[in-house]
């Protein structure tokens, strides 16, 4: 079955899904208070690591202190999933604990919980919706679009999906630089949200910076916030950016094929799993987004509906860097390679 076939299909009742995965939208204090414990706790240890690693003489100083960086950095993408459920108000079911929680995470990954909130609340309104792209996902042209669009648009187009840009340069800056400001549409709450946010980052910076020295510490943070934020983008690239993922415009749009297949079963190694906080079974989480991260595998492994849904292996997922623009005909995504062969098969030039 092709992709236009299987997003052909009509959906389950709604009544019939939202019955299975209420069951597992229910937060745990036990489960929540252990994930605090191994992931912030163990997160403050690491750098509590590095602070001795720095005192060791000669090259045994960095030799030691940037693994355990790295580490921190791929730690700080399982602390950002941890701020995510609390944004979404599932990882505690008390309100104030998952903006305490999700303040004090977000100050760690450079995020401000409020506005950050509302950003990704609209994501999850409109994932898949072509009428509605534009804020809190990654810019997506559909093949029209790109071929009708300017010579500069195309190229900063290009640009923006080359992988050093998307992958490493874009996500640091939007971390450290674009996080610190809100967008024009923000409501009044969300803008202050971003100051106070901006004020705790400042007083951890300088609190850490004369902890360890500034050299030491911008270093530190550079290799940690390198980490996180290129693994985390590269996540969220490939929970919505794989080939037979789904859009679909206005009224044709449709939650449950937006959830489902739209959002990819992103199968890691249990390792792999466990960093990023099972993020991967994000079509379950798309359904709903009130289940909490430690709920996510088995709510999936409940019902055969989302346990079938095929799944995209880490090692096949590296093939979704190539993947630029969607063809509205074929209903998946493509690559320009495969633009140029359709056009030049219909005797034509992009």
């Amino acid at each position: 079955m092709n992709n236009v076939e299987k997003l052909s299909q009509p959906s389950p009742p709604t009544k019939e899904w939202k019955a299975i995965v209420k069951e597992y939208a229910k937060p745990n204090v036990e489960k929540a208070a252990w994930q605090l414990i191994n992931t912030v706790g163990l997160y403050v240890l690491l750098w509590v690591a590095m602070y001795f690693t720095l005192m060791l003489p000669g090259a045994w100083k960095w030799g030691a202190t940037i693994p355990v960086a790295v580490v921190a950095g791929a730690l700080l993408v399982r602390v950002f999933i941890l701020f995510h459920d609390c944004g979404h108000g599932s990882f505690f079911k008390n309100k104030k604990n998952n903006d305490f929680w999700g303040f004090i995470t977000g100050t760690l990954a450079f995020t401000p919980y409020q506005h950050w909130r509302w950003e990704h609340s609209v994501h999850h309104a409109h994932n898949g919706n072509l009428s509605r792209r534009g804020v809190g996902d990654i810019w997506t042209m559909t093949v029209d679009e790109y071929l009708s669009a300017s010579a500069w648009k195309r190229f900063v187009y290009r640009l923006g999906r080359n992988p050093i840009v998307l992958f490493v340069v874009g996500p640091m800056f939007t971390f450290m630089i674009t996080h610190r400001f809100p967008l024009p549409n923000a409501k009044p709450k969300e803008k202050i949200s971003v100051l106070w946010s901006n004020l705790a980052i400042a007083a951890m910076v300088v609190a850490l910076g004369f902890t360890f020295g500034w050299a030491h510490y911008l270093i530190i943070t550079l290799i940690c916030m390198t980490v996180a934020s290129t693994c985390g983008v590269w996540l969220f690239y490939v929970q919505h950016q794989f080939e037979d993922t789904y859009w679909e415009s206005g009224e044709n749009w449709d939650y449950f094929k937006a959830a489902v297949y739209g959002s990819s079963f992103y199968k890691l190694p249990k390792l792999l799993q466990w960093f990023s906080g099972n993020i991967g079974f994000h079509h379950i989480h798309h359904l709903s987004s009130k289940i909490p991260n430690y709920n996510l595998e088995k709510c999936h492994l409940s019902h055969n509906m989302f346990s079938s849904v095929k799944p995209l292996t880490f090692w096949k997922s590296f093939k979704c860097i190539n993947f630029r623009l969607w063809d509205e005909q074929d209903m998946k995504l493509i690559t320009f390679a495969d633009l140029r062969r359709k056009l030049k098969a219909d005797g034509l030039t992009a």
